[in-house]
């Protein structure tokens, strides 16, 4: 048989077996043809020596996308872009980072302890009903890892694992980071672009240092958690006066450990179910803030409050009052949600957070609420020092040294101000940027916050003065309004018990004549009655 011949009796074979197939997907029943793919697979493993894994993009009941998808995608984006002829490339980071990705229906190979396997994109497509006129397709992405069956246990356990976690670290190296708000039960973000950081943060280099050495192994202490029983998460608690840097700081946490800020409202929160539903949707690596707590609800005073309305309440109506139409409408979120929210079952359901409290008074707060264990760090952000303004004329003015430093340094340890204050005196002043402008200026504030430190401390002194003097002549005419009242009380318990001792006189006066028939006539004599009577009679 010459080749010619041997060709076209493939060619009629193949196509003779393609119209029978044909035929039987047409025409045969549809419970036929899935048991015939059934066993006709199930066959075709018993010569076909490989596994295939399929890592679907959406999972679930609520259709979100699986995180094993884009674990996986991550990992295969450098590998893709040496082996694949077709890439997708999306766009990170502020337009300035191009990631590539295979595109459908593309394969590449991967080693990992020397063996060797293979991944596999694909889509499966299907139509989907619709009124418009014009079909609606849904795409269902995967990636197919396929690998021989007597590498099974390596590839199921080692290998999974070290895709997942690198695919992970590519994902947090590349991604955006966000900043998100809360609008009633559901986030909205933004990128999160804020510049800050620990080298440019106003502080003592020395508590700097303790704070990241704080968060660094923080974040590296996944295995020492589980090991000791405790959630991944841990509380700052960030107090001082305003103009302190508490938010900045909050913003350099974030991006010395690349993770997502979560800012809450809690006045925007309807109830404790809704601030529940809140941090489950929020992610792992994320600081969840919530800025001036003691000014957001008033947490600190509602179990006194309670205790009020529970003693006001009438004996003789016992139930509670409902309550009215304008305290429907306001957060229903109580100091418990709160402690739930920090510290609860629920706070578990995340690892690798931070939760960041902010309040310019502390003694405000319940102490339930920064407790060791719920806020585990308390950090004091107090007035500018030398070494802080330091940090800022670095920043601000590139200075390491100035002459008019040393009387800046004597003006900042006699008086007080913000690192928010003397960093608007170091913004430039002209156009050229002149140091000595800047200096001059914050040298002039610092005299002038002097002088009325000085001068209200003046005037506290005098209002003090006056306020005991006047406290001293109150004083003063409480005791002598309480000693007329006393000789008053005194006068007139004498002058009663004469009353009383002067009718108790006459009354035994008037016993002892009724008794041996004389009288008293006025004058001290006792005159017979009987004789008197006579006298009369004559």
């Amino acid at each position: 048989m010459n080749p010619a011949d041997m060709f076209t009796q493939v060619g009629s074979v193949i196509a003779s077996v393609m119209f029978a197939w044909a035929m039987f997907k047409q025409y045969c029943p549809y419970s036929v043809q899935e048991y015939f793919d059934k066993y006709s697979k199930r066959a075709f493993t018993f010569v076909y020596p490989y596994i295939q894994i399929s890592f679907n993009e959406f999972t679930g009941d609520r259709f979100m996308r699986s995180e094993a998808y884009s674990a996986i995608e991550n990992y295969l984006g450098s590998r893709s872009s040496t082996q694949a002829k077709r890439l997708k490339a999306d766009v990170v980071k502020n337009s300035q980072s191009v990631v590539l990705s295979m595109d459908d229906y593309e394969e590449v190979a991967d080693e990992f302890q020397g063996v060797k396997l293979r991944w596999a994109s694909g889509k499966h497509i299907s139509k989907t009903q619709s009124v418009s006129f014009y079909p609606v397709t849904d795409e269902k992405k995967y990636y197919k890892l396929t690998f021989h069956k007597r590498h099974r246990q390596l590839i199921l356990g080692d290998y999974l694992k070290h895709v997942l976690k690198e695919g992970n670290e590519i994902k947090v190296r590349n991604r955006q980071r966000k900043l998100y708000t809360n609008s009633g039960s559901y986030w909205r973000h933004v990128v999160f672009q804020h510049p800050a950081s620990f080298e440019t943060l106003a502080m003592e280099a020395e508590r700097k240092q303790e704070i990241v050495d704080d968060l660094v192994i923080f974040s590296t202490a996944e295995d020492f958690y589980a090991r000791i029983g405790r959630a991944w998460k841990r509380g700052y608690l960030l107090f001082g006066p305003p103009g302190t840097g508490k938010s900045t700081m909050i913003a350099a946490m974030a991006n010395l450990l690349n993770y997502d800020i979560y800012d809450l409202e809690l006045t925007a929160v309807k109830d404790n179910t809704e601030l529940r539903k809140l941090l489950i949707e929020t992610t792992t690596r994320s600081i969840i803030v919530i800025e001036d707590i003691d000014c957001s609800l008033d947490l600190t005073g509602q179990r006194k409050k309670k205790k009020e309305e529970e003693g006001q309440r009438d004996e003789k109506d016992p139930k509670p009052k409902l309550p009215k139409e304008e305290d429907s409408k306001q957060s229903q979120v109580t100091l418990s949600g709160i402690l739930n929210f920090v510290d609860g079952l629920w706070s578990a359901c995340r690892g690798e957070r931070l939760i960041v409290f902010t309040t310019n008074f502390v003694e405000k707060l319940d102490p339930a609420l920064i407790r060791k264990g719920r806020m585990d760090k308390h950090i004091e952000l107090s007035y500018c020092s030398f070494e802080a303004f330091q940090v800022l004329a670095k920043n601000y003015l590139r200075l390491d040294s100035h002459h008019l430093f040393a009387r800046i340094q004597e003006l900042l340890g006699e008086t007080k101000m913000t690192p928010a204050e003397v960093a608007e005196h170091l913004m430039p002043k002209t156009i050229t940027g002149d140091a000595k402008v800047c200096l001059e200026s914050l040298i002039g504030a610092l005299e002038k916050a002097k002088e009325d430190a000085i001068l209200k401390a003046e005037e506290e002194a005098k209002e003090k003065e006056e306020s005991a003097r006047l406290k001293a002549e109150e004083e003063a005419k409480e005791k002598e309004k309480t000693k007329a009242e006393e000789e008053a009380k005194e006068k007139a318990k004498a002058e009663e018990e004469a009353k009383e001792k002067d009718s108790s006189a006459a009354e035994n006066a008037k016993k002892q004549a009724k008794e041996n028939g004389f009288c008293d006539n006025g004058n001290g004599e006792l005159n017979n009655k009987e004789n008197k009577q006579e006298g009369f009679s004559h």
